[in-house]
């Protein structure tokens, strides 16, 4: 497919997610599924250019002065892609599967409209209601954050060191282009890419499949470095999911001590089975109920929460979501956040820790949520993260964000990273 083919393909999917409020990945599928013609190349083209679409939907709208598909797809091409209106014109001339020119209106609004005279919320992307929250963690620098949330992200990867050194990762993947990353120990980073350039598929590697290394964002594996969990101790990953932060905190404790992966979702627990195996892990084991962790209570060195939450740490990697998301939204997972906490924290030993984590970095549903917590439960209180953070990753590492009482937030603005909250709280003796 020429370019003119893949930009209607895109405009095609943005008209379908707007219209029927779906999730870009189902329908990015199902335009694949309808187009069996178009390549790898071509599906991943026209993936970029929906996802950068919808990271940047708002300051695409208003510098076009439209925000239909078709502006917002002409955008991808004139503000990220690097191309010029006269170029596009020439280059789709006799396309017959190429869209509708751009109209006059848009390519004047184009080149006179100042971004800069935008609402704060239009110029970062983000939705307006979220703009007090930030700015009240943020204060001047919230617009850099939103931003930066509204860039393509990396591709991550962390050596699994039941298996391999990141040397020995490295070298495995060097056709890829991974480089060590600036932060974790263990981490891998293959760069975004521009354009219609594609990731290289890591999963698909003889390495991958020997258990060599996972995918997973640099500060997910930041977090869960910072949980400090010690060989011979007792975990619990009381929110595990596909077990990202499991199979990294296993990795650290080198197979000795135990670590319970535990999660009320069946569906997405699920995949973690096969990534044990894999990555041949022998300290883990699995609950689906709750009742089978009851005689546990109390028993823990180390409890770690990875809490439901908006999710707007991955913006970068989910734009729809964004959205999407709603206060009411926002309000469940508040409520979900607090019960998880109080209910986990019955299975922290005296003189234990409790790690709250959050891919978020909306403050209600962290500092907030955090000295809900405190309030509730006076035998807990906090150690700072802050004091770990050079020790373990050096005096020269990128910073986060410090909040009252050494909570950190890690943000692609400050970090590189996905946006990740990390608090640890020792339980009195």
């Amino acid at each position: 497919m020429r370019l003119g083919g893949r930009l209607s393909g895109a405009i095609d999917v943005i008209a379908d997610i707007e219209a029927r409020r779906r999730p870009v990945a189902d329908a990015l599928k199902d335009w694949g599924l309808a187009h069996r013609f178009a390549g790898s190349g071509d599906r991943a083209a026209v993936g970029n250019i929906v996802y950068d679409a919808l990271r940047k939907k708002l300051s695409h709208a208003f510098v076009m002065d439209s925000d239909t598909p078709l502006a917002l797809g002409y955008a991808v091409m004139l503000r990220q892609w690097g191309m010029m209106a006269e170029a596009l014109s020439a280059e789709f001339a006799g396309d017959r599967f190429a869209p509708e020119p751009l109209p006059g209106a848009m390519a004047a609004a184009s080149a006179e409209r100042d971004l800069s005279a935008a609402p704060l919320n239009v110029q970062g992307d983000i939705p307006d209601w979220i703009v007090p929250s930030l700015a009240g963690s943020f204060g001047d620098r919230v617009l850099d954050e939103a931003r930066a949330l509204a860039e393509r992200p990396t591709l991550d990867l962390r050596a699994n060191t039941l298996k391999a050194t990141r040397d020995k990762v490295l070298k495995a993947l060097e056709r890829s282009g991974g480089k060590p990353a600036p932060i974790a120990p263990n981490g891998i980073r293959i760069p975004a890419g521009e354009g219609a350039s594609r990731l290289p598929n890591v999963t698909a590697e003889l390495s991958f499949q020997k258990g060599w290394f996972e995918v997973q964002d640099e500060g997910s594996q930041i977090v869960a470095d910072l949980v400090a969990p010690r060989e011979g101790d007792q975990v619990l990953d009381y929110c595990a999911g596909g077990g990202g932060k499991t199979l990294a905190m296993a990795a650290a404790m080198g197979n000795k001590g135990q670590v319970h992966a535990f999660d009320t979702d069946r569906k997405r627990l699920a995949p973690i089975i096969e990534r044990l195996k894999r990555a041949g892990t022998r300290n883990v084991q699995v609950h689906d109920s709750a009742k089978a962790l009851a005689p546990l209570a109390g028993r823990f060195d180390t409890v770690l929460v990875d809490a439901p939450c908006t999710g707007t740490g991955t913006w970068r990697r989910r734009p729809d979501t964004k959205w999407r998301l709603t206060e009411k939204n926002l309000q469940e997972r508040i409520d979900q956040q607090r019960e998880a906490l109080d209910a986990a924290s019955g299975f922290v030993r005296p003189g234990g820790t409790l790690a709250y984590v959050t891919c978020s970095i909306l403050p209600e549903e962290n500092e907030e949520q955090i000295a809900g917590f405190l309030a509730r439960h006076p035998d807990f209180a906090v150690l700072p993260a802050a004091d770990d953070w050079p020790r373990r990753f050096g005096a020269d590492a990128p910073r986060p964000h410090v909040s009252a009482g050494g909570l950190l937030t890690l943000t692609p603005a400050l970090t590189g990273t996905d946006g990740f909250f990390f608090a640890r709280l020792a339980r009195r003796a």
